[in-house]
């Protein structure tokens, strides 16, 4: 029986596990990067070890320092939630070496499919050994790990060897396990799973499937349970596969088997010995917790002969720190607020957290239920319009806009989902009237009378700049006897916190929130349609800030890994040319010279830490003239 639990993992799914931890009347333990001492993870665990560093690889990547922190802990389980060393058979083997229960599969188990080219040759399936034209489009993919890092999509013999270079960096950077390997690359397919539990006394469920197709760069954004307009015999088809996997390795625990939905037939992709981050969509639908069966399986126990039976439809969104309209450019700062009202959220994040460069930019996941698959969808759609998340810029908008999609709705959608739509999914829809809003409320919260005067004064201008695409407006109001008039609307009500306006007969109701107290601080303007961000800004605009011409800046804080091979001043390079690899939150984002020409500046080097806009390099173009270019 256990009593005390290590996760041996950090942010949103801690937070799971704990969460079922306390249910269960398990005690629990946290382990933590500096970067993390003061993580939400940290906070609702019992108790708490250190481990020295921040970067995953000093730290989550240490099993040997994670098996040592249970021991010092108490702790007489270890589970390794997802990521990291979630699928590392020598890991299982150290914890259960030291005595400790292991909440997975046997180290047998991982061995035989975390690597997805053992996987492949088990379940039938080779890798290519040679690329040739006709092969193309082709995938990399790190044969450790997921959630996208170390994969590439090739399209051009020449550029094979590079990617295959990058993917081996990126993922020996998040795995610790440089191997890559080459696969057919099915374009204009879904991404469909299954999910196993499986005990020790032979029984494997499959239960349902899952539909992960909306992906960025091979990443998943949103989940659903069940896959939707799949055939009886296809999902016949497909728990028969897994349940085979799972028999095959001996398996136990709970496990993800991933395939590519192309013309009716379904290709094995991998197998997940995990659980998966869209774990709760599985979850809703059968009314299960997986963690608790995780733990209950680790114990000795017995499954069901038989799954319990799916009611209804459930999906799943991820919520990201990150701009869709800047190549999903990681973002940081302070989290001042985040409630997605009358949905399931898993997080990993609490009010006045920081959101830093060393890992996964996702802040949480909301999850909708619904007795149909259109109702989950408005739910959860509607769930994330009333979303109030105020910091960094996110991927919210998108996910509304995603969720509506008529492609989605129509269950059409497909892995290149993203690559036809994400211009008009991304692009800035900010409310007209956010600004008057917030410069009346700003009106009210200044003025020691409230906001109302007796006799007429002189017009009022306040700027904002809306975010994340930084258009700049001008506010003009004016104080009467009759209150704060503004043209072309009636102001019904003003505070420093709630601005009602009469906008062409109809009534509209804003909530204004503002964190600072001065020009440059953030105010959020909330309608029941969404959010604006603005920035307050200073009535005379600001002298700009000059730069030397054709600087390359970094698009976000992060860390180089490494620079073109023989790049240094006066080098030449041409247009388009990767000269520069930045991690931020465990992607890696490549600089790219913006003109042909000469390299007359280089400040970056491999392992420097670098704040959003720092100088990286110079470029200029052939022509004498210099080329600016701020992103990847």
């Amino acid at each position: 029986m256990i009593t005390s639990l290590l996760v041996a993992n950090r942010g949103e799914i801690a937070c799971r596990v704990f969460r079922t931890c306390r249910e269960l009347g398990i005690a629990t333990v946290a382990v933590h990067s500096d970067a993390d001492a003061d993580a939400l993870h940290v906070r609702e665990a019992d108790c708490a070890v250190r481990l020295p560093g921040a970067s995953p690889a000093e730290t989550y990547l240490r099993g040997e320092l994670i098996v040592k922190a249970a021991q010092a802990a108490g702790a007489d389980a270890v589970h390794p939630g997802y990521g990291f060393l979630s699928e590392n058979a020598d890991f299982a083997r150290a914890v259960l070496d030291a005595g400790l229960v292991w909440i997975g599969p046997p180290p047998e188990a991982i061995e035989a499919m975390a690597s997805k080219t053992r996987a492949k040759e088990l379940m039938g399936v080779e890798p290519l050994k040679e690329v040739t034209e006709a092969d193309l489009p082709v995938l990399v993919k790190a044969a450790a790990g997921g959630g996208g890092r170390g994969m590439r999509v090739v399209r051009e013999l020449a550029a094979l060897d590079g990617e295959l270079a990058a993917a081996r960096a990126e993922a020996a950077s998040a795995f610790g396990d440089g191997e890559v390997f080459v696969e057919p690359f099915v374009e204009g397919g879904r991404h469909v799973e299954v999910q196993i539990m499986a005990d020790a006394h032979g029984t494997v469920w499959a239960l349902g499937t899952r539909d992960c197709t909306l992906q960025r760069r091979h990443q998943k954004v949103i989940e659903e349970s069940p896959a939707p307009g799949l055939s009886p015999e296809l999902v016949g088809e497909l728990h028969a596969q897994s349940v085979r996997a799972a028999r095959v390795t001996d398996y136990r625990g709970a496990g993800t088997v991933e395939f590519l939905v192309a013309d009716g037939r379904a290709h094995f992709l991998e197998m997940n010995t995990r659980l998966q981050v869209e774990h709760p969509v599985t979850e809703a639908v059968f009314g299960v917790d997986l963690v608790a069966l995780q733990i209950r399986v680790a114990e000795g126990h017995a499954l069901e002969e038989e799954p319990p039976r799916a009611h209804g439809h459930a999906v799943e969104a991820r919520l990201y720190a990150e701009d869709p309209a800047a190549g999903w450019a990681p973002q940081t700062g302070t989290l001042h607020r985040i409630a997605v009202p009358g949905v399931r959220l898993d997080t990993g994040y609490a009010a006045g957290d920081t959101i830093g460069v060393h890992y996964d930019a996702m802040l949480a996941k909301a999850v909708a239920h619904a007795l149909t698959r259109a109702e989950a969808l408005r739910a959860l759609s509607r769930a994330l319009e009333r979303a109030e998340v105020h910091g960094p810029v996110t991927n919210r908008d998108l996910l509304v806009r995603s969720l509506r999609h008529p492609e989605f709705t129509g269950a059409r959608m497909d892995t290149g989902f993203y690559d036809r739509h994400l211009a008009d999914l991304a692009a800035a829809a900010p409310d007209p009237h956010a600004p008057l809003a917030a410069a009346l409320a700003d009106a009210h919260g200044r003025s020691r009378f409230g906001g109302w005067r007796n006799l007429r004064s002189q017009t009022r201008v306040k700027r904002y700049r809306t975010e994340p695409d930084g258009t700049e407006h001008e506010v003009r109001y004016d104080h009467t006897r009759a209150g704060l008039t503004a043209e072309g609307v009636r102001v019904v009500t003003a505070t420093s916190a709630r601005v009602v306006l009469e906008v062409d007969g109809v009534r509209r109701e804003f909530t204004i929130t503002r964190y600072g107290d001065g020009d440059g601080d953030r105010v959020y303007v909330g309608t029941p349609r969404g959010v604006t961000a603005l920035t307050a800004l200073p009535l005379l605009p600001e002298p700009t800030a000059r730069r030397e011409p054709g600087s390359l800046l970094a698009p976000m804080p992060g860390t180089v890994v490494r620079v073109a091979e023989g790049l240094a001043e006066g080098a030449r390079v041409t247009a388009g040319q990767p000269l520069i690899w930045l991690e931020a939150m465990k992607m890696e984002h490549r600089i790219c010279a913006p003109a042909s020409g000469t390299l007359t500046a280089l400040h970056a080097a491999p392992g420097r830490q670098v704040e959003v806009g720092a100088l990286l390099a110079v470029v200029q173009d052939s022509n004498g003239v210099v080329q600016e270019e701020e992103s990847v």
